[in-house]
C-alpha cells in the first residue's frame, strides 16, 4: 500500500497528499497524518482515496461521537476537533478567494462559533421499506450511495428529534402506504415542531388516526404531503397552520410553513444577522436591496434599522411570506417585496430598483453571478455578500473586484453546519 503525509484538506474534508507527481485526496485522514490509502479513481493528475491505514495520527484527530460516521452520509468531520474544523473552513474560503479569484480581503474576520452538535433544527430525512428484518429505514443516506443508513440516532440532530428515528421507523411501517412515503421533513420553530410526510398515495382514515396518535405521544405537529411543497398542510385543522423563529436583537419574528426554505442553525442565524448588520450598516433614510430575500431572514433587520427596503426573489410563495412578515412586525411602510429571477439578472431589471446605497445578496449555491455582471456605474457603494458555497462566491468576487470596481474589505465564514464540510461566509464589498 502507498502511504503520503497529508498536508491540508480539501473543500470535502479530504485530506491532500502528493505521491508520484499526483495530488491524492483521501477521505478519513487529516493534515500532519501519515497514511496509507487505496484509490478508487484514477486520473492523469490526481487520485481519489480512502485511507486503509494510519501510520501517525494528527493531536487533532477525535473519536467520532456519532456510531454511524463513516457510515452515514451526513457528517464527514467528525474525526477532526470542532476549533481545528472552523480552522480548516477557513483556510478553504482563503483558498477559493486567492485561487479562483485572486484576492486577498483586507480584514479576515473572526469565525463565527455556535453549538456543535444538535443545531439542526430543519432536515430531510430519506424513507424507504426494506424487505426483511430491516423493514422501514428512516434517515439520512449512505455516503456515496442512494441506499439510506440503518441508524438509530443522529448526534446534529436535536436530542428529542434523535429519539424518534427509531419510533418513525415503527409508525410508517405500520401506515397502509408505507412503501409511497419517500421523505418526512422536520421543521423546528420557537414554540413547535413539525414532522411533514410526504404520501405519494392517499392516506387512509386509519393511517391518519396513526400518524395523529404519534403527534401527539410525541409532542409534535403531524403534516403530510401529497404533492408539491405548497401541498403540505397539517393533519388536524386544530394544528397551527405557522411556524416562527425570531430574531431578538432586531426585535423582529418570522413565520414560516415547514416546506419554506429557513436556515437550518438558528443560534449562528442570529450571530451571522448581526455580523451582517454590522457590516451593512443600514441607517434611516437609506434605501437598501436584498436579492434573493426568501422570507424576509435580512430584509426584516433591515427596515428594522430605519431603512427602506427592497426584497427580490424568484419563487412567489416566499415573497408573499416576506410581505406578510413586514406586516406583522410593523414594517410593510419600509419594505416592498418583488418577485424575479435574479439567475437572469440584466442592467435593465437592475435598474428598475431604483436608486439604491446598498446591497445585500444571499444566494443558493449557484451564487449570483448574473447579478454581479448587471451592476453599473450607478451600483450601490457598500454590498455584503453572504455565501453557502466559496467556489462561487470566489468567482462572483472576481467579477466584483476586478470589473466593477469594488474592494474586498472584510471576509469570514460562519460554522453553520458543525461536522461537515459546509462552509457559509460572508463577505463586505465597497468602491468610491
Amino acid at each position: 500500500m502507498p502511504a503520503v503525509v497529508v498536508e491540508s484538506l480539501d473543500h470535502e474534508g479530504r485530506g491532500i497528499g502528493r505521491c508520484e507527481g499526483k495530488t491524492i485526496f483521501i477521505e478519513g485522514a487529516l493534515p500532519g497524518e501519515r497514511v496509507e490509502f487505496e484509490s478508487y479513481r484514477r486520473k492523469p493528475k490526481f487520485e481519489q482515496a480512502v485511507m486503509t491505514s494510519l501510520l501517525r495520527p494528527s493531536a487533532q484527530r477525535v473519536v467520532p461521537r456519532c456510531s454511524y460516521f463513516g457510515l452515514c452520509g451526513g457528517c464527514s468531520m467528525q474525526h477532526l476537533e470542532t476549533g481545528a474544523q472552523v480552522a480548516a473552513k477557513q483556510r478553504v474560503l482563503e483558498n477559493a478567494l486567492w485561487h479562483l479569484a485572486r484576492v486577498r480581503p483586507d480584514v479576515m474576520l473572526s469565525p463565527i462559533h455556535g453549538p456543535d452538535w444538535g443545531y439542526r433544527f430543519r432536515a430531510r430525512l430519506s424513507v424507504h421499506e426494506v424487505p426483511g428484518e430491516l423493514g422501514v429505514l428512516v434517515g439520512f443516506h449512505e455516503k456515496k450511495s442512494s441506499y439510506i443508513a440503518d441508524m438509530k440516532s443522529c448526534e446534529v440532530l436535536p436530542r428529542a428529534l434523535s429519539d424518534l428515528l427509531v419510533p418513525l421507523r415503527g409508525l410508517i411501517g405500520s401506515l397502509s402506504v408505507s412503501d409511497r412515503i419517500p421523505q418526512v421533513e422536520i421543521a423546528v420553530g420557537e414554540a413547535q415542531t413539525v414532522l411533514v410526510l410526504r404520501n405519494l398515495l392517499p392516506l387512509t382514515a386509519q393511517d391518519v388516526s396513526r400518524i395523529l396518535a404519534f403527534g401527539s405521544t410525541h409532542g409534535v405537529d403531524m403534516w403530510h404531503q401529497p404533492g408539491g411543497p405548497d401541498s403540505a398542510r397539517p393533519l388536524d385543522d386544530t394544528m397551527s397552520a405557522w411556524l416562527e423563529y425570531s430574531l431578538p436583537e432586531f426585535g423582529v419574528r418570522l413565520r414560516f410553513k415547514p416546506t419554506d426554505f429557513t436556515q437550518v442553525n438558528i443560534q449562528i442565524n442570529r450571530i451571522l444577522m448581526r455580523r451582517s448588520m454590522q457590516l451593512l450598516d443600514p441607517r434611516p433614510g437609506e434605501r437598501i436591496a436584498d436579492l434573493f430575500c426568501g422570507l424576509g431572514n435580512f430584509s426584516l433587520p433591515i427596515a428594522a434599522r430605519g431603512a427602506s427596503v427592497v426584497g427580490v426573489e424568484g419563487v412567489a410563495s416566499l415573497v408573499q411570506r416576506a410581505a406578510e412578515n413586514a406586516a406583522l412586525n410593523g414594517l410593510a411602510q419600509r419594505s416592498t417585496f418583488q418577485v424575479s429571477n435574479l439567475f437572469d439578472a440584466t442592467p435593465q431589471s437592475l435598474a428598475r430598483l431604483g436608486k439604491l446605497d446598498k446591497m445585500l445578496i444571499d444566494p443558493p449555491r449557484e451564487g449570483a453571478i448574473a447579478v454581479c455582471k448587471a451592476l453599473g456605474n450607478d451600483a450601490p457603494r457598500r454590498l455584503v455578500y453572504v455565501s453557502c458555497n466559496p467556489a462561487t462566491l470566489a468567482r462572483d468576487t472576481a467579477v466584483l473586484v476586478h470589473e466593477k470596481g469594488y474592494r474586498l474589505r472584510s471576509a469570514g465564514i460562519a460554522n453553520m453546519f458543525p461536522q461537515t464540510s459546509h462552509v457559509e461566509s460572508v463577505a463586505l464589498f465597497e468602491r468610491d
